[in-house]
């Protein structure tokens, strides 16, 4: 987030006298009070300053990078996964790859007859069946996927920077989002290396405004 000039201003004026009131701050600036209000709001909304009732405005101390990492750390998987492509187990490797291009994903989740997550196929393993002369189309594709326990995955509640660090350790291009149920996992979304970037690309943004 860039800070104007006055905004720096007030910064400095509640680093050397905080706890300080609004007016006083204003006073100091020769402002009145409502022009000095949105900057007020915005420096306490990104975390510069603290404000208390009957007390004032008090610095905390933290800086522009130290304010941004924090916020990474408090976004989850469930604000930017998007919707899962599945398919079931006995469905066709040459059908898995037609859904693949269809759909423009590098990797599908397998499930079960009653959908739970059993396997993830990727862009590699269909590449890997068709190197050969085997017919695909008679391939199941739960042959030739990555079988749990396997399977890296990731919750809703799980944090986003926990996530993408799962995405750099095992060098995979998605991760199913699951609920956990008594007989199984349930895939209800998908978090991706573009998912990551969307999230960055919006703090990076909101640094900005």
């Amino acid at each position: 987030m860039e800070l104007s000039n006055r905004q720096e201003q007030i910064i400095e004026i509640v680093k050397d006298n905080g706890p300080i009131t609004g007016e006083n701050i204003a006073d100091r600036l020769s402002l009145t009070r409502a022009t000095l209000r949105p900057d007020l709001a915005i420096l306490t909304m990104a975390g510069y300053l603290d404000a208390r009732p009957r007390v004032g405005y008090f610095f905390t101390g933290k800086t522009g990078s130290e304010l941004l990492t924090e916020k990474l750390k408090k976004f989850k998987v469930e604000e930017y996964q998007s919707i899962p492509i599945v398919v079931e187990e006995d469905v066709s490797a040459y059908d898995a790859i037609c859904t693949m291009f269809l759909e423009d994903v590098g990797t599908l989740f397998v499930t079960n007859q009653k959908s739970q997550l059993v396997g993830v196929v990727s862009r590699k393993d269909l590449l890997r069946a068709s190197i050969g002369n085997q017919d695909l189309s008679q391939v199941p594709v739960h042959i030739i996927m990555t079988r749990m326990p396997n399977i890296t995955i990731c919750e809703p509640e799980d944090l986003l920077l926990d996530a993408a660090q799962k995405l750099i350790e095992k060098q995979i291009d998605g991760l199913p989002v699951v609920n956990r149920e008594s007989d199984g996992l349930k895939v209800i979304g998908r978090l991706t290396k573009t998912n990551i970037t969307k999230a960055l690309v919006e703090l990076g943004r909101d640094q900005h405004l």
